[in-house]
């Protein structure tokens, strides 16, 4: 054989194995983005924080092989959170900031608010939402197709019948604009099109995926198999609430799976976090106490005080961490990380910035995560609503309540995590230093939108009105009915 014979067939050989080779490893410079959300999931309902009767080992796992966020911030409720990681602005910024968007309403986030899928597509992403979408449902220009996501499936309302897909009797489930009738599990049909979604990847371009998970949000409900695991946990509402988790959990499993399958794992940086903390405690309506038999609700936040929907640590923090093999190292920090960093961070991560002329209240975190640095952040707001709001900087912490009677709190939060000490009549130099940093933000406040809706007077006199409410949060008053587009 002669020499131009034998490199003409290594050659050929070469470009053989290059076509075989999965399409992962095509030339790919911006790495994938998988963010999980769970619902209402408990600081200390996964095993990695402690958990007894709740075993989350995938969970755990990613968590342990990546960052852990342990002074990670959300908003106290769904809709908060959702806006506020999409964008990167606090969510009094555009009248989201109260409660959440019930089936009855009519607005959404504000079309005007730019989020990180549009800024991600702009950068050649394929975006996809999976799941909860929560940010606007009685109009098409609210749903996630309209907002930067190439395909969505799932849920547009706060929740649903995590089989019949209803509430109130009206059913909201579709793909891309096409309501469908599936009657499957919640988690099941979700997790198998995200699945699916991974597969189908080319590995030429880069993907954005935001599954937003239903669990372990009410109504509490999970498939035989799972309840079956938990049959030493006698409170059926517990039991349920912890099937979900394990359905959350091998739900997570099956997406890390795909993706090892399909040989984009190492090229994939993975976000886990809860939108809130857990409905723990008494809950937060009467309604809950309904739900449990006047007994406490399913979740346990740890060593925090309070249930989701409240200002105190139990509400706003969450689990967070962050996993991507060979870029992000096992560790744990302590360094304060909120909800509405996550936009500006991924974007610097890809070579992007944040498109359009709102400012944005997030920063990148990133040296945090993977540099063990400092927060960047000289203080967090908490929130800021017109009858409440708290505000965090350095190590201490300030809950205002302004409707009557008044009340202003102050935690040093690294001796006192459980919010136990109130130290404002001993610290009022602190207090009132955080107190002018809390009105400060508020002076920037949009009237809330679920109040004018609620309430319309409120849009004239939205900063000295309160409101009592109770509610099943998501599903609004009782009986309330999803307002939907016509379906088509």
């Amino acid at each position: 054989m002669t020499m131009k014979k034998h490199c003409s067939r290594v050659a050929v050989a070469l470009l053989l194995l290059l076509l075989a080779a999965p399409a992962a490893f095509a030339a790919q410079s911006k790495p994938n983005i998988v963010i999980i959300i769970a619902d209402d999931l408990g600081w200390g309902d996964v095993g990695y924080h402690g958990a007894k009767d709740i075993k989350t080992p995938n969970i755990d796992r990613l968590a342990t092989e990546g960052t852990r966020l342990e002074s990670f911030y959300s908003q106290p409720m769904c809709t908060p959170s959702r806006a506020a990681f999409l964008t990167g602005r606090y969510p009094m910024r555009y009248g989201l900031q109260s409660f959440v968007i019930t089936p009855g309403q009519h607005y959404g986030l504000p079309t005007d608010e730019r989020t990180i899928a549009q800024d991600l597509k702009q950068l050649g992403y394929r975006t996809y939402a999976v799941g909860k979408w929560h940010l606007g449902h009685s109009d098409e220009a609210f749903w996630p197709q309209n907002r930067g996501f190439d395909y969505f499936y799932g849920t547009t309302i706060g929740n649903v019948d995590y089989y019949t897909k209803e509430t109130s009797g009206v059913s909201d489930w579709q793909r891309n604009g096409e309501y469908l009738d599936e009657k499957e599990y919640f988690t099941e049909l979700i997790t198998r099109d995200a699945v699916r979604i991974i597969e189908e990847q080319s590995g030429d371009e880069p993907f954005f995926l935001y599954m937003a998970q239903l669990a372990v949000h009410s109504p509490y409900q999970a498939p035989q198999e799972y309840l079956d695991r938990y049959k030493d946990i006698k409170d059926p509402i517990r039991r349920a609430y912890a099937a979900m988790a394990a359905a959350l959990d091998d739900s997570v499993e099956r997406v890390m799976e795909a993706l090892e399958k399909k040989g984009l794992r190492e090229n994939t940086l993975v976000l886990f976090m809860s939108d809130n903390g857990g409905i723990a405690g008494s809950g937060y309506s009467g309604t809950m106490k309904q739900v449990t038999g006047d007994k406490p609700a399913p979740a346990d936040n740890g060593p925090f005080r309070g249930s989701k929907a409240s200002l105190y640590e139990g509400g706003v923090r969450s689990v967070a961490f962050v996993n991507w093999p060979g870029k992000v190292k096992p560790a744990v920090t302590d360094e304060v990380v909120h909800i509405v960093d996550w936009r500006p961070t991924l974007l610097n991560l890809v070579g992007g910035e944040s498109d359009g002329e709102k400012p944005v209240d997030g920063k990148n975190v990133w040296p945090v995560i993977v540099e063990g640095g400092a927060s960047p952040h000289e203080d967090i707001l908490i929130n800021a609503e017109l009858h409440r709001g708290a505000v965090r900087q350095g190590k201490w912490k300030l809950i205002s309540r302004a409707s009557l009677p008044t009340s202003v709190e102050l935690y040093d939060l690294e001796a006192d995590p459980g919010e136990q000490n109130n130290l404002a009549r001993q610290h009022p130099d602190i207090a009132q230093k955080l107190a002018v940093r809390l009105n400060d933000y508020a002076k920037d406040a949009t009237a809330a939108l679920y109040f004018t809706e609620y309430m319309p007077f409120i849009k004239q006199d939205y900063k000295t009105s309160s409101l009592e409410y109770d509610g099943d949060e998501d599903s609004g008053q009782p009986g309330e009915k999803p307002v939907l587009p016509q379906q088509k």
